[in-house]
């Protein structure tokens, strides 16, 4: 089958775009998928490095997630049927032409959602929900600022933000991006390539700060969003796409009365099924409603890999990053 295999650590330039890798076998309990789409995410780009905290074997196939349609069930398969449409998410091993997964790690798809869209909704949307409602607890009439806030996960928390009742602050580096995010619903937006991020957030709010930062990025703007927090404020802790992990100085947090709120997606779905599975069914339900509508800009064959990579790495994308097969 067609498959991006990482056989060395390294950046893009390294993988390798395979016509005959072997397809997996299919076990009692596995389905087999034909995927249509997958998606981008910033682990992928970490984890072909050596620098995601799962690392898979050498030889591997990167790709978190995925969607197409099931193709082969195994004997003791009970969840799914030959010709449904589902999304896998599995940390690796999403960027080929089949993939054989366990039937409890299979999702279905959403009507209302192509398989492009449906590529890039399980790790993005799922992350900022566990987000926003389980880690930050976040309120209606509350104020949250989203940093990349166009990019990947960054987009979900504009939008679910705004489906949670909070006044939203989009804040990216490019006034293109902030056009995007005021289309999904940001009430205020700042540029923080040419304005003050933490003078446009005293200003936006009055100067009382904001309660619930969305932090993907890392690297300078994280310590002026956390002295642009409000009393009892909380400041979660997504990412770092820019790179540099910041080093708070912790006297903000006993000044601010501020707490800065560790988000780890994959081991919360471990550590709390039942809660995840809670999440899937709300999330799942506002595509189908509309409430939700995925951000697809970015569409790469898989024969442009490395371009896909690029807008990524670069942060150019709006959005989220799909490779289509």
């Amino acid at each position: 089958m067609k498959a991006l295999v990482c056989r060395e650590h390294g950046l893009p330039d390294r993988l390798d775009l395979v016509a005959d890798w072997p397809a997996p076998e299919t076990g009692d309990n596995d389905v087999r998928i034909h995927i249509k789409a997958a998606g981008l995410n910033f682990p992928d780009v970490l984890i072909i490095q050596g620098k995601y905290q799962l690392q898979p074997d050498l030889p591997f196939i990167p790709g978190g997630e995925c969607a197409g349609v099931i193709e082969e069930v195994g004997s003791a398969v009970t969840r799914w049927k030959v010709g449904d449409e589902v999304i896998h998410s599995g940390g690796s091993g999403g960027f080929c032409g089949e993939v054989v997964a366990h039937e409890m790690a299979v999702l279905p798809k959403p009507v209302a959602l192509s398989f492009e869209a449906a590529a890039g909704v399980s790790i993005t949307y799922l992350t900022s929900y566990h987000a926003l409602v389980q880690r930050a607890n976040i309120q209606p009439g509350e104020t949250l600022l989203v940093l990349g806030a166009a990019g990947g996960v960054g987009s979900t928390a504009v939008e679910l933000g705004k489906a949670l009742g909070a006044t939203v602050i989009a804040a990216a580096s490019t006034d293109e991006k902030l056009d995007l995010c005021t289309q999904l619903g940001a009430d205020h937006t700042i540029n923080y390539s040419t304005d003050s991020l933490k003078d446009r957030v005293k200003e936006l709010t009055g100067g009382r700060g904001v309660d619930v930062v969305y932090d993907p990025v890392g690297g300078d703007f994280s310590e002026p969003a956390v002295r642009s927090m409000g009393w009892n404020g909380r400041y979660l802790v997504i990412g770092f796409a820019s790179g540099p992990i910041p080093s708070i100085p912790l006297n903000l947090t006993l000044l601010k009365g501020c707490a800065l709120v560790g988000v780890f997606w994959g081991r919360f779905t471990m550590e709390e099924p039942e809660l995840h599975q809670a999440n899937i069914k709300t999330v799942w339900q506002w595509f189908e409603e509309g409430k939700l509508k995925p951000v697809i800009t970015d569409l790469f064959p898989v024969e442009e890999y490395e371009a896909a990579y690029a807008a990524m790495m670069e942060r150019r994308a709006k959005g989220k990053v799909i490779l289509t097969f």
